[in-house]
């Protein structure tokens, strides 16, 4: 027997006693549990593929709606503040409105009794004039100049 007989005739009895211990099927069940086992990480791998893309669904919708929220809250807050400021504003031209009308009616009181101080004066002065003009019995001239005096006395009163 040649060598390449040989190696052919231990390579036959080599198979023949593999297959007699059954190491094909063996080895097709090692690849065959193998193959189930990639192919559950596959599936998990999906899954979990799915599960991330339905959460990064779920953060995107509640960014959008958390984004509508503070544009409704930021709206409200101008809305408010401009609300606010026009209130504010009302409430300073009643406040300058009042003061104004309280400072007329100063006025009006300052003139007021500046008018009758004029006119207590005037009377004042009207009866001294007319007590003295009374009392010497003065002539017409005299008691018109003691007139014009009592005038002039008012009217340097007055300012």
């Amino acid at each position: 027997m040649s060598d390449s007989q040989s190696v052919l005739v231990g390579f036959l009895l080599f198979l023949a006693i593999m297959s007699w211990f059954r190491v094909p099927s063996m080895i097709a069940g090692m690849l065959d549990k193998r193959a189930d086992g990639i192919k559950s990480q596959l599936d998990e791998a999906r899954a979990a593929k799915e599960e991330a893309q339905q959460l990064l669904a779920s953060f995107e919708r509640k960014t959008v709606e958390a984004k509508r929220e503070a544009d409704t809250i930021v709206e409200r807050a101008r809305s408010d503040a401009k609300r606010a400021s026009e209130q504010a504003k009302l409430d300073l031209q009643d406040t300058i409105a009042r003061k104004l009308k309280s400072a007329e009616d100063q006025i009006a009181q300052v003139e007021a009794a500046a008018t009758r101080e004029v006119r207590n004066a005037a009377s004042s002065a009207a009866v001294v004039a007319t007590s003295e003009i009374l009392s010497q019995g003065l002539s017409g001239d005299k008691a018109g100049s003691l007139i014009d005096d009592g005038i002039a006395t008012a009217a340097s009163k007055l300012h």
